[in-house]
Formats: structure tokens, C-alpha cells, sequence
């Protein structure tokens, strides 16, 4: 998915597409001209195994280790002038991450465009929505899409939508909620109320669509839907008893307080799947004792 911005640069800028002309070789590579400067192409980054003097070769510009102006044959989907999704390969605490854009060197997403809070940073192989840009100090690095380049993207959701599944990345994350954009090209919103943990930047996460909205948006619910979570109660109480020879000192008179700290359930959903459970003739009841049924 890429997306192309109006923006007008000089042919030797860090972060374009160009073509130029063989100018002579080295023994590390060849450079390459505009008829003004040369750049280097060393051999690492060419896609051929030679090149003649006065060839024309579509590069990429970016800047090597020591900030020089360097050219790549591998064609980045990510440029200055357009957006596409990058993996992240590297992580550095209070520096930023760095991500695969399709070239040989990887590129610094700066700690001061991620959150402040280093636990939802993106972790290797997460996934963001970015484009390059040129800083003050005249590098190149990357930049995550705003808010405005998703809607010029994004898929309008239809009320046929409410109460599917969706997957999709997290591309922001506020202590109210986390915005996301799904596998099919929605944007999505999902309250902190709706969520067990804050998912991090660049997040591939999965729920269900609870509202469509009237601006082509939908509302997403990462917590299971009533069955499946009873479920997955009735399987912690479960593992409980069996960590403790099939018997607990729990039943549905236990106080609520009691349950939230054994089972972090409320008492409501601990009735409900214990009451499950005795349905199914798993387990029984006695003098404030679940245990299970022999044979259990």
C-alpha cells in the first residue's frame, strides 16, 4: 500500500528515486553523476554485476554511516515523497527503533515520535504505516503517517460490519484508547475500557467491531465476546483445582473480594463459569468447597 505526496525535490536528494549516469568505476563500485556530483554505488547495494561508463541506473538515495550522500539500486516503496508499511528490526532504549524500509541500511524512527512510555514502543517484527523525512540537521529518518494520511487511505465500514472479527495494526495509542487501521483498510477505535492492556505502536491485534460510525469508523472490542470469556474463567478455575489436587476453598457464596484476588475475575463472572461447570458435571459444591466430581 503506498501512497504518493506533492512534494517537488532536486535529483540529489537523500530519500529519492533518480536516475543517473555512470561517471567512471572504483575498485569498490562505481560512481555515478548528474553531471554535477558523484555518488557512490558500491557494489553491495548494485543489482547487476557490471556496469559500463555512460549507463543510466535508477537509485535510491540515502546517506551512509558517515552522513555522505550514497545510492542503492534496491528501490525502496518508502521514500520522502511516498508512505508503505516497514518492519521493525531493532530496538534501542531511549534512542528509538530502527526499521526495514528495503534497503541494506536500517532507519531510525526517533524516540521523540514515539510515546513517552518506552513499553508500548513498537518490538522487533511489529509493522508501521511511515515515510522519510529530512531533519534539521539535515539526516534522514523516519516518520510515522498522521492521522490525516490513514483517512486518505481508508475504507468507508458499513453497518453490515458491526460484530465481525478484524485484525489490524495499532497506529496510535492514548491512555483513552488506541487507534487502528484493519487488514481490510478501516480505521478503528478502541476504548482503554475495551481493552485488558495498552497494545503497543505497530501492533497487530485482533476483536470484534461493536459500532460503525456514521463517519465510516468503527469502534473495536479486544475483549472476548460473553461465551468466550466464560470459557476461558471456567479454565482458570479449572487449573486452579488441579494445582491443588482437585478440591478449592471457594464456592459461590466465597466474597467478591476473596475471588478478585485469587482468580482477578469478579464475582459475577466467577459465578458464572463455576456455574458452568456444575452443569456440565465437573465439579460440586460443599460447606464453601468446590471439588471436582470423581472421575474428574
Amino acid at each position: 500500500m503506498n501512497k504518493k505526496v506533492g512534494i517537488m525535490m532536486s535529483k540529489l536528494t537523500p530519500g529519492t528515486i533518480t536516475t543517473l549516469k555512470v561517471s567512471h568505476d572504483a575498485p569498490f563500485g562505481y560512481f555515478l553523476t548528474d553531471g554535477e556530483n558523484e555518488i557512490l554505488l558500491h557494489r553491495n547495494e548494485m543489482a547487476v554485476e557490471e556496469l559500463s561508463a555512460e549507463d543510466n541506473v535508477e537509485v535510491f538515495l540515502y546517506q551512509d554511516r558517515q552522513g555522505r550522500l550514497a545510492a542503492t539500486m534496491s528501490i525502496p516503496t518508502i521514500t520522502i515523497q511516498s508512505f508503505d508499511w516497514a518492519k521493525v528490526v531493532e530496538v534501542k532504549s531511549g534512542f528509538g527503533v530502527f526499521v526495514d524500509i528495503g534497503i541494506h541500511k536500517s532507519m531510525l524512527l526517533s524516540k521523540d515520535d514515539l510515546p513517552p512510555l518506552e513499553r508500548v514502543w513498537p518490538q522487533v517484527g511489529d509493522e508501521l504505516y511511515c515515510t522519510l523525512e529530512i531533519g534539521k540537521n539535515g539526516r534522514l529518518f523516519v516518520k510515522l503517517a498522521k492521522e490525516d494520511d490513514f483517512w486518505q487511505i481508508a475504507n468507508e465500514a458499513t453497518p453490515e460490519m458491526f460484530n465481525k472479527n478484524v485484525s489490524g495494526r495499532i497506529y496510535r495509542t492514548l491512555y483513552v484508547g488506541s487507534f487502528l487501521f484493519t487488514e481490510d483498510g478501516y480505521l478503528g477505535f478502541i476504548h482503554e475500557s475495551e481493552r485488558k492492556e495498552e497494545p503497543r505502536i505497530g501492533e497487530n491485534v485482533s476483536g470484534r467491531v461493536i459500532d460503525v460510525k456514521t463517519d465510516g469508523t468503527i469502534n473495536v472490542s479486544l475483549l472476548k465476546r460473553g461465551h468466550e470469556a466464560l470459557g476461558d474463567d471456567a479454565e482458570k478455575i479449572v487449573d486452579y483445582m488441579e494445582s491443588r489436587n482437585g478440591a478449592m476453598p471457594y464456592w459461590d457464596k466465597s466474597l467478591p473480594e476473596d475471588i478478585e484476588a485469587r482468580f482477578n475475575m469478579s464475582k459475577g463472572a466467577f459465578k458464572r463459569a463455576l456455574g458452568r461447570l456444575m452443569r456440565e458435571g465437573k465439579v460440586y459444591q460443599e460447606e464453601g468447597w468446590t471439588y471436582f466430581k470423581k472421575g474428574e
